[in-house]
């Protein structure tokens, strides 16, 4: 409001920000539904899954929805969707520690995010529990690496780009603050789920696969 008040335009860019002139960000929804489908599918529809959550910012909570109305359709079991791993590894081991402990049984995790899905795997590896695996959002470098893994227990990441994330608000900030006005107020950039089948042709938060997704 103070900056509208004071003429400034404002764009947000990867989480929505009510007011805001333009949003652009990923299809947060839809990133946790190609996460999720990839553990409905694998798990043949049934079985024990554990969504570890995060702050409840617009991004993570549409992610753990569109993730949830998977499994809605499906005869999986949530056993725990509200842990808060703060999105970070730190706090995905913490919280997949606790988790642990309290269901014997867990055939797949849903993490909001690469650096939570990485904390949970190295809880998991501790803890020396086997027939787990985790889905996560990003396409980050470091699930990239996780994905390339054979032993790792990360299977898909649903891909942001945030190069073209910034790339896109600065541009139509521009043209808003020059009295042009975008079609529409938000853009959702898709976020398709990389795998270890399919990681070898993902080029990564690059600047070359930017310019390819605008």
């Amino acid at each position: 409001r103070k900056a509208h008040d004071a003429g400034i335009v404002v764009v947000a860019v990867d989480v929505s920000a009510e007011g805001a002139d333009y949003t652009v960000m990923s299809d947060n929804f839809g990133a946790g539904v190609n996460a999720c489908e990839y553990i409905a599918k694998r798990l043949n529809n049934k079985g024990n899954v554990v969504i570890v959550n995060g702050p409840p910012v617009s991004a993570v909570v549409d992610r753990v929805a569109g993730c949830k109305q998977v499994f809605s359709k499906t005869q999986i079991k949530v056993l725990s969707d509200n842990q808060d791993a703060k999105g970070s590894r730190d706090g995905g081991m913490a919280v997949m520690q606790d988790l642990l402990t309290a269901n014997p049984k867990i055939d797949a995790v849903f993490a909001i995010n690469d650096p939570t899905a990485i904390g949970a795997e190295l809880a998991i590896k501790q803890a020396r529990r086997g027939g787990i695996f985790i889905t996560s959002v990003d396409g980050a470098p470091d699930a990239v690496v996780a994905l390339k893994e054979p032993a790792s227990l990360l299977e898909g990441s649903s891909a942001q780009n945030p190069y073209a994330m910034a790339n896109e608000g600065v541009k139509v900030g521009y043209e808003l603050m020059n009295g042009k006005k975008p079609a529409k107020p938000v853009k959702l950039l898709p976020v398709p789920l990389i795998t270890k089948a399919n990681v070898k042709d993902y080029p990564g938060w690059v600047k070359e696969y930017a310019s390819t997704r605008v």
